[in-house]
């Protein structure tokens, strides 16, 4: 799927090629730990169906569908290049995903899904896209079903805001600035209707990652 939106950051940011950016979150995020957790809360089961929004070079679909080859893992993206790289290392892995360039609003076109998840995406994504996205993700899930987003947020404390700049450098600081001033935080409470506390937060070379798992009832249906 092709949308008509005009730009994107790139995964790895601006001015890094994308063909590096695995070994960057491996070396800058600690995306080992976090990277574990989300699969662990995300528990994917037989025959669910998830949406991971701005899936880049691939690794979280790719883990997904090793640990549940029974489900079907679609991967949204608005970068060719970095979608290029997740079907080799699909292939190279020997799983089967549904690859599809798109931004993370057209998410809602892919529902109902089961589970919709994002990962180091939405700071890098304008105000504007990171309202419109988050909203098509729990558009796209069915009653019962989960959001799940693993990125940037409020920081832990003085030394992880500062350490936060260094993403801000690479990814623009009118993009990145809502994250750390709570913007997650508070959009997901709002599409939930309830507060989403971060399950889980991490402290990293380049700031504080924290994952939010919201559930989507009847109520957060008539809200949106």
């Amino acid at each position: 799927m092709m949308t008509n939106a005009p730009s994107f950051t790139p995964a790895a940011g601006r001015f890094v090629s994308t063909a590096i950016y695995d070994r960057g979150v491996a070396l800058l995020t600690r995306e080992h730990v976090w990277r574990n957790m989300l699969l662990d809360l995300l528990a994917p089961a037989a025959n669910e169906k998830i949406i991971d929004v701005g899936c880049g070079t691939g690794s979280l679909a790719i883990l997904l569908k090793q640990r549940q080859p029974a489900a079907t893992i679609i991967g949204l993206d608005p970068d060719p290049e970095a979608l290029a790289i997740a079907m080799e290392k699909a292939r190279q892995a020997g799983v089967e995903i549904e690859w599809h360039q798109g931004f993370a609003h057209d998410a809602a076109s892919f529902g109902p899904v089961d589970k919709a998840v994002s990962s180091l995406v939405f700071h890098q994504v304008p105000l504007a896209g990171k309202r419109t996205g988050l909203a098509a993700m729990f558009t796209s899930v069915g009653e019962g079903g989960a959001v799940y987003i693993a990125d940037y947020a409020s920081p832990s404390g003085w030394a992880m805001r500062q350490a936060f700049r260094f993403i801000q450098l690479i990814d623009g600081r009118a993009d990145t600035q809502p994250n750390a001033d709570g913007f997650l935080e508070a959009e997901l409470a709002k599409l939930a209707g309830r507060p989403v506390p971060a399950a889980f937060a991490l402290d990293t070379p380049t700031g504080t990652i924290s994952i939010f798992a919201a559930t989507k009832s009847a109520s957060n249906i008539k809200g949106l």
